[in-house]
């Protein structure tokens, strides 16, 4: 339907997951996209799959410089920005409060926070001028750990419910010229990183209560097996013009997690 034509995007963590998916559809919606993400070889493949519809940027998200140059390159390559897509996160793989230690709770917060939070709060900051001068928007990923417990340990969960708040305050703060909203995505099967400083045991193993593994359809009222590209459409219309009087909103993009009861057995 091409309801992105014209539009030049920013989304971090671009390479993998629900952001390599938003991506996707983004260039097939008309956009051209500035792919920030980490790794050099996801960009790459990234760059090769969609070609110069996209302008990958490999950064780190907790570097303000880093997210400069991603606007400075949207600006370079497309002509202006319209749109920033917070995105790129970090697990705390589950792991309990009660099983950390003092320097683990210390370096996993540190971690978790500097990338889920300030990371956002870097990009936000680095993409206003030009989101002003186009009268742009934000969308940031949230997840249903904005809401509820059960995604993660107590640091990721808190990471999230921060990010919450960044919206509101952000959508606040930056009306009437920049609209900011956020998607909350359930569990998702997605190649997100556990922090380094907590991932003691195999990647996503922690010992925290998981009762049903991202994407498993019991955990959601549609009993579907969901997917990256699931959600994607729901940041497509936050990036477009057909949200225009949408703003501090958030699309709990969930298979109504939102209104299920305790799952039992």
């Amino acid at each position: 339907m091409n309801w992105l034509t014209d539009t030049v995007a920013l989304v971090t963590g671009a390479g993998s997951g629900i952001g390599k998916s938003m991506t996707r559809h983004f260039v097939e919606e008309g956009a051209r996209v500035v792919a920030f993400d980490i790794s050099q070889q996801r960009l790459t493949a990234l760059h090769e799959e969609l070609g110069e519809r996209i302008a990958p940027v490999c950064g780190d998200v907790r570097s303000f410089e880093d997210n400069r140059k991603a606007v400075d390159t949207a600006v370079s390559s497309f002509g202006a920005l319209d749109v920033f897509v917070g995105n790129a996160g970090i697990w705390d793989a589950n792991r309990r409060l009660g099983e950390l230690s003092e320097t683990e709770l210390t370096a996993g917060f540190e971690e978790v926070f500097s990338i889920n939070v300030r990371g956002y709060l870097l990009g936000a900051k680095a993409a206003v001028p030009e989101l002003t001068r186009s009268k742009g928007c934000m969308v940031f990923t949230l997840s249903t750990s904005s809401y509820f417990v059960g995604g993660g340990g107590p640091l990721y969960v808190a990471s999230k419910h921060a990010t919450l708040g960044i919206v509101r305050a952000l959508a606040h703060e930056l009306a009437p010229d920049i609209r900011v909203n956020g998607v909350a995505p359930s569990g998702t099967p997605t190649a997100m990183a556990d922090a380094q400083s907590l991932a003691t045991q195999a990647p996503g193993s922690g010992s925290g209560d998981t009762p049903v593994v991202p994407g498993d359809p019991r955990s959601n009222l549609l009993n579907l097996a969901v997917q990256p590209e699931d959600h994607t459409g729901a940041y497509v219309l936050l990036a477009s013009r057909h949200s225009r009087f949408m703003t501090g909103a958030i699309i709990n993009s969930d298979g109504g997690r939102g209104v299920m009861g305790p799952r039992v057995g």
